[in-house]
């Protein structure tokens, strides 16, 4: 799934706008993409874990500007567990901060970040039903 179209520009965190160099389908441990975002930085992704249905892990590295002065690298990792009726996500993402970064990381990520996730994940996960339905 690309990520464009999902993860839109809120506060200081910049949108997604493009994929570039993407090694291969979306579905390997070991793949890379590089995320180009609204604020004329970019991020590299690689898939960590791929383990369908169940767990999906992938980490951010050579973060530029804003980030790139915060954190060395971050990591997303995605659980899901059928529950009576349908499927609990657990979406949880660490950030490791640069040296004396610490509190600057804490008040992005809890006046920001966490409020942004509750924003975008229903489109998300709508795509990844629309996907599952369509196998």
């Amino acid at each position: 799934m690309t990520p464009v179209g999902y993860y839109p520009k809120h506060g200081p965190l910049p949108a997604v706008l493009e994929v570039r160099g993407q090694s291969g389908a979306w579905n390997t441990p070991g793949r890379r993409r590089q995320l180009m975002l609204s604020d004329g930085g970019s991020v590299t992704e690689t898939l960590v874990t791929v383990d369908a249905p169940h767990r999906f892990v992938y980490e951010l590295s050579n973060f530029e500007k804003l980030f790139g002065r915060l954190v060395s690298g971050a990591r997303a990792e995605w659980e899901y567990t059928a529950v009576a009726g349908g499927t609990r996500v657990d979406w949880q993402y660490t950030f490791f901060a640069r040296p004396g970064a610490g509190p600057v990381l804490r008040a992005i990520v809890s006046l920001f970040w966490a409020p942004y996730m509750q924003r975008v994940l229903p489109g998300i996960l709508a795509e990844i039903d629309r996907q599952a339905s369509q196998r």
